[in-house]
């Protein structure tokens, strides 16, 4: 048994040991896959702030519409940045998961899951779920049947009346669910981010956090400054004598 540990840890060190140097790649994916995504709702919401504002208000039902409008544009818009640059990752990370967490919640969640919802069972996430008994896959797999009905009919009516192979040249049509999937699968990266950091390359944070801390260890072993004699400690004005060098 101990031969076998020891060639599996032989394997195991020499291949998996070389990936320490990739390590940053990790992280910087997910950083520039989270940035325009983030960058994108936030300018979206600057252009559109009136707007946003009401359906916070009227659509939702949050309290302090402008306020919560505010934060949420501009939690966006800074977390984008920062995550392009890879500054201050691990803060940003925080309120960008809370913004994750409230729009799950509110909006999405209602909806299911799924954001484009599936049309096939057999092939839908839910499959290997409802097989072990979940009801709530089961409802899911219901509603594919659903969608997978509504699209065939839609496909059948545009055939007829519409110039299919135009319509679908860019891409299939599919019904947006709007479920939670995008939000929950943007909070799992960015708690990923909260543990990981923004990286070791590319990444502000790297940079700045070795040279503070290269100045922190230069202060620590610096020699401490010398601290000028009293006058009393070096006797050059002798109280018992009230001559120079206590003669």
């Amino acid at each position: 048994m101990t031969a076998i540990l020891r060639g599996y840890y032989w394997i195991h060190d020499r291949l998996f040991g070389a990936l320490n140097h990739l390590a940053f790649f990790a992280p910087l994916l997910m950083r520039l896959y989270l940035a325009p995504v983030m960058l994108a709702a936030g300018l979206y919401k600057v252009y559109h702030l009136d707007a946003v504002i009401a359906w916070f208000d009227q659509g939702l039902g949050f309290p302090e519409p402008v306020v919560m409008a505010y934060l949420a544009t501009y939690t966006e818009l800074i977390g984008g940045f920062c995550l392009l640059f890879g500054l201050a990752v691990r803060w940003i990370s925080l309120p960008l998961m809370a913004t994750m967490v409230v729009a799950a919640v509110s909006v999405h969640w209602q909806h299911g899951w799924f954001t484009v919802a599936p049309s096939e069972p057999l092939r839908s996430v839910a499959k290997p779920l409802a097989d072990i008994g979940i009801p709530a896959a089961r409802e899911s797999l219901e509603n594919s049947l659903d969608v997978a009905r509504r699209l065939q009919r839609a496909e059948t009516l545009l055939q007829q009346h519409g110039n299919y192979a135009w319509l679908t040249e860019k891409g299939a049509f599919a019904v947006i669910n709007n479920g939670i999937e995008q939000a929950a699968t943007y909070f799992i990266m960015l708690l990923a981010l909260l543990f990981s950091g923004a990286g070791r390359w590319f990444s502000l944070d790297h940079y700045l956090d070795s040279q503070a801390r290269a100045r922190l260890s230069a202060a620590a072993s610096a020699p401490p400054a010398a601290v000028p004699a009293s006058p009393s400690a070096s006797g050059a004005d002798s109280p018992a004598t009230g001559l120079p060098g206590g003669e």
